[in-house]
């Protein structure tokens, strides 16, 4: 087998950019917000997961503050060896106590608290079945743990019922909102299926917890599912609650055994403890400031009816994710880049993160969005629509199930 070359590397990434496919970072100056210097140029964002506006909040950001004077600024060591702090503990017992649950675990990111769940429970040969459109990091977790991944159609129990057939699943996986489409997964009758094969049901609700359910406790309580229903909840702290990390809450035996057999947590340093201290804060405000979910469903509703006047191709989304199908990567990425052109910072996605044929304009919105924010973008669409025309994309560019991965693009 031949060594890789730079040659071969520069290939690949020329190929890339004639598909339309090259992404770049931008550098943003000051906090997450709405309202920007993106590469030296005041934007708007319409692109953050910052869902309730609570990542540049004074009140987390005094906590944070306080919690360095602390703590210090690192945790030094892995929750086993000694980077386990009473802050850490405080944010975990807050945890179980919003979704409902005996314990929680913290973990790093999203991405390790899903491979360590998935690793920890199934392992070689087991049946794990996943939504074709999940997060790339369920898809990986899978395949790391070398289990039987199966892959049914988005959001559709009864492909579901008919994959299993008579074969018994280890765990059933599925996002609670779908990070690049923005719908809920069908969970109640998920739950049926899994509970009549025999199978675990774990939801990553990542894009549900703060947003939707009483208090902002997430896809779960929406749907008035419990631990009976749902026996493995994963969640992140990076997006609604405008902090950083991720857990997962379960039973005892559920956490004792990713604690002994969740690699990513075992051998992993710990989360800033001041991080813990500012994620208690956050919890609080997302839990008992209901206006700021009053506030973006008031934004969600007003987009909604304002893109859908221009012929925008809105998907079937009630949530703060609003992607506008373009088709094409190109074509998404045109938009985007004339959007940006305006003072306003929309990423086009595209594949591997979505389907091929279904590029889009990814659109989050927050509580800390304006009504003026609102009116520059929705106004903007305006203008491109009279530029370029309303996208229709082809018939064969309609959401397919043939993502590689689902997760962030740029």
């Amino acid at each position: 087998m031949m060594s890789i070359s730079e040659t071969e590397l520069r290939g690949r990434l020329h190929r890339l950019q004639s598909q339309g496919l090259w992404r770049r970072l931008r550098v943003r100056a000051g906090p997450t917000q709405p309202h920007a210097l993106i590469d030296g140029r005041p934007m708007v964002s319409f692109c953050s997961n910052d869902y309730l506006g609570l990542a540049n909040h004074p009140e987390v950001i005094a906590a944070f503050c306080e919690g360095a004077k602390r703590w210090g600024v690192s945790s030094g060591a892995a929750h086993l060896i000694n980077g386990h702090t009473r802050a850490h503990q405080a944010l975990e017992e807050a945890l179980a106590e919003l979704t409902g649950r005996p314990r929680a675990l913290l973990f790093s990111t999203g991405y390790m608290a899903n491979l360590g769940v998935i690793g920890a429970v199934a392992g070689p040969g087991d049946w794990v079945v996943e939504d074709r459109l999940n997060h790339a990091s369920l898809i990986d977790a899978a395949l790391l743990a070398r289990a039987r991944l199966r892959r049914y159609r988005h959001a559709d129990p009864e492909a579901l019922r008919r994959l299993l057939g008579t074969e018994r699943a280890r765990l059933i996986v599925t996002d609670g909102i779908f990070s690049m489409d923005g719908d809920l997964a069908p969970l109640p009758e998920l739950a049926q299926i899994a509970r009549a094969s025999g199978a675990w049901l774990m939801v990553d609700d990542a894009h549900g917890l703060g947003v939707i359910g009483r208090s902002g406790r997430g896809t779960l309580d929406h749907y008035g599912l419990g631990i009976e229903e749902v026996p493995i909840l994963m969640g992140t702290l990076g997006k609604a609650f405008g902090t950083f990390g991720a857990f997962v809450a379960g039973s005892e035996t559920l956490i004792e055994t990713l604690i002994h057999q969740a690699r990513s947590y075992t051998y992993t340093t710990a989360l800033p403890p001041a991080l813990a201290e500012a994620t208690l804060v956050s919890l609080r405000l997302a839990q008992t400031e209901s206006w700021r979910r009053d506030q973006l469903d008031e934004w969600i509703g007003r987009f909604r009816a304002g893109a859908q006047r221009l012929g925008l191709n809105l998907m079937a989304s009630p949530t703060p994710i609003q992607p506008i199908l373009l088709g094409e990567s190109r074509q998404a990425l045109a938009w985007s880049q004339a959007l940006e052109r305006q003072g306003i910072l929309i990423p086009a996605i595209r594949p591997p993160t979505v389907p091929p044929g279904t590029a889009r304009l990814r659109v989050t919105l927050s509580a800390a969005h304006t009504a003026q924010d609102l009116a520059q973008l929705l106004a903007a669409l305006a203008q491109l629509v009279d530029q370029l025309g309303a996208p229709c994309p082809d018939e064969g560019d309609t959401p397919s199930q043939d993502a590689e991965q689902v997760g962030p693009d740029g």
